[in-house]
This record gives C-alpha cells, structure tokens and sequence, in this order.
C-alpha cells in the first residue's frame, strides 16, 4: 500500500509539472517576470505542500496547512504588480501564479480532471480574450493625457477639459499639478482611432497648451 502511494505521488509530480509549464510557457515566451521556471516551481510547490497536508493530517483537516498556500501565494503575486505612472502592469502575470497554486493543490488532492479543466479554462481566457479584444475592441484605446498650460492661462483650463471631454466622449481628469511657470493637467480617456485624430488636431491648434504627450 506505501509503494502504491508513493507511486501515485510520483504521477501527481509529473502531472503537476506538466501543467506549470503549459502555463509558464506562455508567460515566458511573453518574456514576464514569472516566466517559465516561476510558474512550474510555484504549480509544483503547491502540489507538494497539499500531498504532506493530506499525508500529515491524519484524522485532523487535511485542508488546514494547504490553507496557508492560498494566502502565501499572495505575496509572490504581489510582488510581480507593478505601477508606472496610472498605469498598472503584472496583473495577468499574478493571477496566473494564484491559478497555477490552485491546480498544483487540485493535483496534490489527487483531483486531477478538476485540475486540467481548470488549466484549459485558463488558456481558453489567456489565448481567445486577446483575439476578442483585437477584433471587437480594435479601434478603442484608453489613453492618459498630459497637457501643460502656462499659469497665465490657467482659466483656460476648465474649457480646454470640457472641449476634451466632448471629443473623447468618455474622459476624466485624474491630477492638477504646479510646476514651476506651467500647469500639469493629467486626463483618462476611452476614445477611438477617429476621435484621437480630432483630439490630435485640437491640441495642436489650441494656442493655450505648451505641450501634450499620451
């Protein structure tokens, strides 16, 4: 009974590895941070710790040390979130970790068709939400604007935002700073490839704005 035992966690091993480089391909071929190597050893760090929770249990909650993997895993998800100005990168990259902990503990539990239908699941949204995205949201971007306005002509300002806003549609102003001799106003935009023409030519033709970048 302890060889078939050990056996069959030999087989969680390989599955489990098996499954952390399906998933960590595709991020290494991305070139992200938690690449190929991260995302195997986390899948296969996961299937370990949940086959000593049930071995070590015994008659006790065999979930209660796996538990830990779940908040555990948080932190190293945490760590590849990074912010660069408003925008927000890593956050496809973590939620991969947090997928690829959860069936390495699916494969550790021995759930092995609940673990794959999973990591097909997820492939299925990393692959076709790219396609999808391409092709019915082809002509929208979201766009941060920064403009600055000489603080003489800071009463122009409301205007310039109310005329930007009417020519994105969906526009928001996200900071207001003081720099120097100019102010620096920051926008959010959801606008299309027609729209960021006029808006390109409405930048460029108004005398009150110094300089714009997006």
């Amino acid at each position: 009974m302890s060889e078939h035992f050990e056996l069959l966690d030999i087989y969680k091993a390989i599955i489990s590895l098996i499954a952390g480089l399906i998933l960590g391909f595709e991020r290494e071929m991305k070139d992200k941070s938690a690449g190929l190597k991260t995302i195997t050893i986390i899948c296969l760090g996961s299937t370990l710790f949940s086959i000593l929770s049930y071995k070590l249990a015994g008659t006790g909650d065999p979930t209660r040390i796996a538990s830990y993997i779940v908040s555990g895993i948080g932190f190293l998800g945490a760590g590849v979130i990074f912010k660069e100005g408003f925008n927000v990168y890593g956050l496809t990259t973590a939620g991969i970790i947090w997928i690829a902990a959860a069936i390495g503990m699916s494969i550790g539990f021995g759930e092995i068709y609940i673990a794959f239908t999973f990591l097909i699941s997820a492939l299925i949204i990393i692959y076709v939400a790219k396609v999808l995205t391409k092709h019915l949201l082809a002509y929208h971007h979201n766009k941060i604007l920064k403009f600055k306005i000489s603080t003489d002509r800071f009463q122009a300002k409301k205007a310039i935002v109310k005329d930007i806003k009417n020519i994105s549609k969906v526009g928001y102003q996200i900071a207001l700073e003081k720099r120097d001799d100019f102010i620096l106003v920051t926008m959010d935009l959801h606008i299309t490839n027609k729209q960021l023409e006029d808006l390109e030519i409405y930048l460029i033709e108004n005398e009150n704005i110094n300089s714009f970048n997006y």
